[in-house]
Formats: structure tokens, C-alpha cells, sequence
């Protein structure tokens, strides 16, 4: 059986969504507690914990909608368009881990996870097979 069809790379890409779909409930839910996976502080002015507040709900929603596609490939679609789909998803992570490390720190939270899903991914696509 060719790696990209194994079971348990099915089970770790439904898991990879579910986490995205948590992350983007947090941000939307607990906007506070989603800020600290970038480490940054928040601000003390109320207008500007407004934006924030609704820029963080605009990150959950691409964090949920992350999930669902994720989810959707791996029910619906071929193992080739789940493994590129997750790829996209590492894409996403890799990003934000850099515009965090950009803002001085709070990457690791991204890049910790990020190569999980470029490897899982890459799997699906069939790059070992």
C-alpha cells in the first residue's frame, strides 16, 4: 500500500483540522487568550482593542475556514487534493509564525506545528509513494 493511502495519515489530517477550527473558535470567542499565541500585548486603548478584537474574529474565521476545507478534502476529495491542501495550510502557519517573528517574537508558535502539516501533507500528495 503506497504511504499516501495509509489510515493513519487520514486520522492526523482530521486532527490537523479540528485544530484549526479550535484555534479559530478561540479567536473569535477569546479574542485575549488567541492574541497570547502571538505573544504580543494587547492594547489599552479601547478603540484600538476594537480593531483588534475584530481583526482577531477575521483570523478565526480563516483558521475555521482552514479546518472545514481540510476537512472537506479528506472526506470529498482525492488524497492528492487533502495532501495540497495541507501544504496550503502549512503555508498559512509558516506565514504567521514569520510576521510574528518580524514583530520580535511569538514564532515558534506557528513554526512549531507548521511542518507537521507540510509533512503530513506531503504524504497525502503521494511524494514518497
Amino acid at each position: 500500500m503506497p504511504i499516501s493511502q495509509s489510515p493513519i495519515l487520514q486520522v492526523a489530517s482530521h486532527a490537523l483540522a479540528t485544530l484549526f477550527v479550535g484555534f479559530g473558535i478561540n479567536a473569535i470567542v477569546r479574542p485575549a487568550n488567541a492574541l497570547t499565541f502571538f505573544e504580543w500585548q494587547p492594547p489599552v486603548e479601547a478603540a484600538e482593542l476594537k480593531v483588534l478584537e475584530g481583526l482577531l474574529a477575521v483570523y478565526g474565521v480563516r483558521d475555521i475556514f482552514m479546518g472545514f476545507a481540510l476537512y472537506a478534502a479528506g472526506i470529498w476529495g482525492t488524497k492528492k487534493s487533502l495532501g495540497w491542501t495541507m501544504i496550503a495550510a502549512s503555508a498559512v502557519a509558516f506565514a504567521d509564525g514569520y510576521i510574528c517573528f518580524v514583530h520580535g517574537k511569538g514564532q515558534m508558535n506557528h513554526w512549531g506545528y507548521a511542518p507537521i502539516l507540510t509533512v503530513v501533507g506531503a504524504l497525502l500528495a503521494g511524494f514518497l509513494d
